[in-house]
């Protein structure tokens, strides 16, 4: 299907605008896939927070001009498609290594994260990055720690004397 010059510079610039919001990048071969699985993949894609695109290379090339995922430019070869996370830097990595579990003719070819272009083998590093609600947590959890910790420091005395009164009136009690 040949593109009109107008529809080539819209679908640059639609994925020139998400490249410069996005945390990460995957991109992947998805020779082999039948219509039923990358519509199931795009599925997902959209319930993750994954914006998910089949983009000719040239295209593709110039909508990562000027963006952290430039790096990406040199392994835009072949049959790929383009996943950007969008809310959370390991959303595309999880989403992809999901589906490959699925589907092994999903193949990775190129990680960026921050401007980086990572090892493809950094795929379940990548995906193991927590999401934003389980970094909060974490977060939280770091935070509060220290103030807990305190406030039962400072109780251990009065439950020490509580615990003693009670063990001496326990001792009279069973001695008279």
């Amino acid at each position: 299907m040949t593109l009109r010059l107008e529809e080539k510079q819209a679908i640059v610039a639609e994925v020139g605008k998400v490249a410069k919001s996005a945390l990460s990048a995957v991109t992947a071969e998805y020779r082999g896939l039948s219509v039923g699985e990358m519509s199931q993949l795009r599925v997902q894609a959209r319930s993750s927070g994954v914006y998910l695109r089949v983009v000719r290379n040239t295209l593709a090339r110039r909508a990562v001009d000027g963006t952290d995922f430039e790096c990406l430019k040199d392994t835009l070869v072949g049959p790929l498609l383009i996943a950007f996370s969008q809310q959370e830097p390991g959303a595309a990595a999880r989403l992809i290594k999901a589906f490959t579990k699925q589907n092994e003719k999903l193949v990775v070819k190129a990680l960026a994260l921050d401007g980086q272009l990572l090892p493809v083998n950094d795929l379940d590093k990548l995906a193991k990055l927590p999401t934003r609600d389980e970094a909060i947590a974490t977060l939280l959890a770091v935070m509060k720690a220290p103030i807990t910790k305190l406030v039962r420091t400072l109780a251990e005395p009065h439950a020490k004397l509580v615990r003693t009164i009670a063990a001496i009136r326990d001792q009279r009690q069973a001695t008279g």
